[in-house]
């Protein structure tokens, strides 16, 4: 990356950065329609680098209106899975043969260290490839009644999907949706988070090159109020997939409840971490520290509540914090940063307040404040607080940063009752070596996804969701696909037809 970059003091600024964004629609870049833009910061100087366009309610109309064109009369839901395989490998390929230059982009525009940047972009090309290998080998169901009737399961795409994407990972999160969206033969449209567009505009040229046909993909930047809301409420798109904060899911329920759209929502989280005395420690502290304090502590799946047991909570907590305050920050271009800045000026507010509300609820005993060093930009040190009470706002609210509430708890049956006291359930993490207990206590917790002694290794073919105030529905695999496609039942009769008699008398 060194001779891709310019060094601006101590932060790396990546070259030949864009200073304008634009909508990609039908295969062309396009200003927005009233030519109304917004400004994109540097999160670790807070200053403008870009202007992208500030995608309306016109924008996503010409957008949806390409998008339909393309399904309605174009080429690709009508092609073989094959075809559209071969397409999706070519754009894995790219992604793949561009991870250093998509993670410097990715990393500058996130604030997320350059190390975690890199893998998020090998795992895009992953997803890519998955599904591309998924669709050819998908079978359906057929049941026949000897003699009488044979019934089977003919799959259709649906249409018009729009995709709304966080600015956490986003270009992996993107992948995550336009994989499968494409594979099944559906078009596009994609809103991609306002914070981090950057990443998103590297779609266009890698589609192009790998031979997507106009119209399939589509790109609106905007606010999520103005571009993100008409997309919801558009007619012409009968699939919403949107990842996000939970208050941003029930917004999007209700404005798309009218057209009964279909909806696929991965929403917020504030997972618990479960620490038994009879646990691998070392591992446990490892695993924990990783689970908050990657991706800047900005994941949905963190484990930002850690459970211990109270024989061994004391020791615990000294470890933990120690280690916590070994956790290297640095600019995000660094390769020894381990947590980088946050995405923007607005979140860092908020996880700020939440440190400061937490030194009224817990115990601090690592972190609290700005890291030294920074003076300017998103930075925030990696922050614990200790015995932390189950009302308190620390450990009931999501952060969303690098911030963790550490609660002790005696038996199995207070760690499930701590574990299951929030609105939401996204994910959980069990350490114990009593793993017949593990498998009853996962059973019995409420969360979509439950890991044990392990640390959120994840198999594509699984389903990736959660239950409660942290999801609607699940994607990944088959559920992907599912989600994707219409399910269309043929029954054929094969002897004679079985039809009762009206109407002959």
């Amino acid at each position: 990356m060194t001779d891709t970059a310019t060094a601006l003091g101590t932060h790396r600024v990546p070259a030949d950065l864009p200073t304008r964004i634009q909508h990609y629609i039908d295969g062309e870049s396009v200003d927005s329609i009233d030519g109304d833009t917004f400004d994109v910061l540097d999160p670790v100087t807070n200053d403008t680098y870009l202007q992208a366009a500030a995608g309306k309610k016109a924008d996503v109309d010409r957008a949806v209106a390409s998008a339909r064109r393309a399904f309605t009369d174009g080429q690709w839901p009508r092609m073989l899975p094959r075809e559209r395989s071969r397409v999706l490998h070519r754009i894995a390929d790219i992604v793949e043969s561009r991870d250093a230059r998509l993670a410097e982009l990715e990393s500058f525009d996130s604030g997320l260290p350059i190390t975690q940047a890199l893998g998020q972009a090998r795992r895009a090309a992953e997803n890519f490839r998955f599904f591309a290998d998924l669709i050819v080998a998908q079978t359906d169901d057929a049941f026949k009644v000897p003699g009488r009737q044979l019934n089977y399961v003919n799959r259709k795409p649906i249409g018009v999907a729009g995709l709304i994407t966080p600015w956490n990972t986003p270009f992996m999160l993107e992948s995550w949706k336009l994989g499968p969206a494409l594979a099944t033969g559906n078009t596009v449209v994609l809103k991609p988070a306002e914070f981090t567009p950057l990443s998103a505009s590297l779609w266009a040229g890698i589609f192009e090159e790998a031979g997507l046909p106009n119209g399939v993909f589509n790109l609106v930047n905007g606010l999520g109020e103005d571009a993100g809301d008409a997309l919801v409420k558009h007619p012409d798109v009968p699939l919403i997939s949107f990842t996000g904060e939970s208050s941003t899911g029930q917004l999007i329920f209700a404005n798309a409840a009218p057209f009964l759209k279909g909806l696929s929502m991965e929403l917020g989280g504030k997972s618990p971490a479960i620490v038994f005395a009879d646990a691998d420690l070392d591992a446990a502290i490892d695993a924990t520290i990783f689970g908050v304090f990657s991706l800047n502590g900005e994941r949905c799946t963190a484990g930002s509540r850690i459970l211990v047991q109270r024989e061994v909570y004391d020791e615990f907590v000294e470890r933990y914090a120690a280690q916590a305050s070994r956790v290297v920050v640095g600019y995000p271009h660094d390769p020894a940063t381990e947590v980088g800045a946050l995405v923007h000026p607005e979140h860092y507010e908020k996880v700020m307040s939440y440190v400061e509300l937490g030194k009224t609820e817990g115990r601090l005993v690592a972190g609290g404040g700005r890291p030294d060093g920074f003076p300017t930009g998103n930075f925030v040190q990696p922050t614990v607080f200790a015995d932390v009470a189950p009302e308190a706002r620390i450990f009931q609210e999501e952060i969303f940063g690098p911030v963790v509430a550490i609660t002790p708890f005696d038996t199995w049956q207070d760690a499930l009752a701590l574990a299951n006291d929030t609105k939401y359930g996204l994910a959980a993490y069990l350490w114990t070596n009593d793993l017949k207990g593990a498998h009853n206590f996962a059973q019995s917790i409420e969360a979509g996804m439950v890991w044990l002694n392990s640390n959120n290794v994840r198999d594509l073919r699984t389903p990736f969701g959660g239950v409660k105030a942290s999801g609607l529905g699940h994607e990944g695999g088959y559920r992907s696909i599912d989600f994707y496609t219409d399910q269309q039942a043929v029954h054929i009769t094969l002897g004679e037809s079985h039809n009762p008699t009206f109407g002959k008398n």
